[in-house]
């Protein structure tokens, strides 16, 4: 795509923020259509940030790592980790793609399908977010994509990284993930997460663990189904009846676009609670 209205490229932590200007990080949506509003690309990658950090507080990811990145990130002493590669592979792109998009980038899209806003929010995730002054502040993943195409982001502020705490990488995860196609945009995700019998005690410190909703011994989060995450938090595993009530509950509206109906995605959504309550209820989920 030519984007004729650019007339400069500049590099994001020495320029300032003015209006028609857009952070650049992959640039795989920037790109592949017109932006008549835009004067100015700001290259988020000259900020040089480490893509991934893990230490014992968790794993902070960088908004400019790439998916390819990410997906090639092991950490066997989290249990959770293999839902890495699980939300990664929904995003379905060629290697080129894979090796441009950015985990900030599909964020900020806040696409329903948007498999980091899977990943991060069921993670319990919290973004930092710089103004405009590079003051941070956070917000739970949950409360950052706050409908289709709608983030928390004000103009001129841009997401940094999000973190994910440790106790919630220590549990046990289920993952499930439905298209109307076999190679289709997904309809639902339902990622469900046990916590490790240690995970309470685990808990980190610091301004991102502050911002974190406090642990539970089951939780189960929706999106793709619904225009903004949809997390239920359980202080054990619930009865089958519960789940659903209080899924049915917290749903206000069903997404509606060509990739699924509301009622459809109603049905697939409960019954892809109810496997993944049935996995995390296994023997080898605690």
């Amino acid at each position: 795509m030519d984007l004729p209205g650019i007339t400069e490229v500049a590099d994001a932590p020495s320029a300032t923020w003015r209006d028609g200007d857009a952070w650049l990080a992959g640039g795989t949506w920037l790109f592949s259509e017109p932006q008549p509003a835009l004067h100015r690309l700001l290259d988020l990658r000259a900020f040089g940030w480490p893509s991934l950090t893990a230490d014992d507080r968790g794993l902070e990811i960088a908004a400019t790592c790439t998916l390819a990145e990410l997906a090639r990130f092991r950490a066997p002493q989290w249990r959770a980790s293999p839902l890495i590669g699980q939300c990664c592979n929904a995003l379905l792109g060629s290697f080129k793609v894979w090796n441009a998009a950015t985990v900030g980038g599909n964020l900020c899209l806040a696409l329903p399908a948007g498999p980091m806003t899977s990943l991060t929010s069921a993670l319990d995730g919290v973004c930092t977010i710089w103004g405009p002054d590079r003051a941070p502040r956070q917000v739970a993943v949950t409360e950052f994509v706050t409908g289709a195409g709608r983030s928390a982001l004000a103009p001129g502020e841009l997401l940094r990284s999000v973190h994910l705490p440790a106790r919630a990488l220590a549990g046990a995860t289920a993952f499930r993930q439905l298209s109307l196609s076999a190679l289709g945009r997904s309809a639902a995700v339902v990622i469900g997460r046990r916590a490790a019998p240690q995970a309470g005690a685990a808990a980190g410190t610091g301004r991102a663990a502050a911002t974190a909703p406090p642990e539970a011994g089951v939780v189960i989060t929706v999106t793709a189904a619904t225009d903004r995450p949809v997390q239920l938090r359980f202080g054990g595993l619930p009865a089958p009846g519960e789940l659903l009530a209080t899924l049915d509950d917290a749903v206000p509206r069903w997404y509606d676009d060509v990739h699924g109906a509301p009622a459809w995605r109603a049905a697939i959504t409960r019954q892809l609670a109810l496997e993944v309550l049935d996995e995390l209820a296994g023997p080898a989920a605690p």
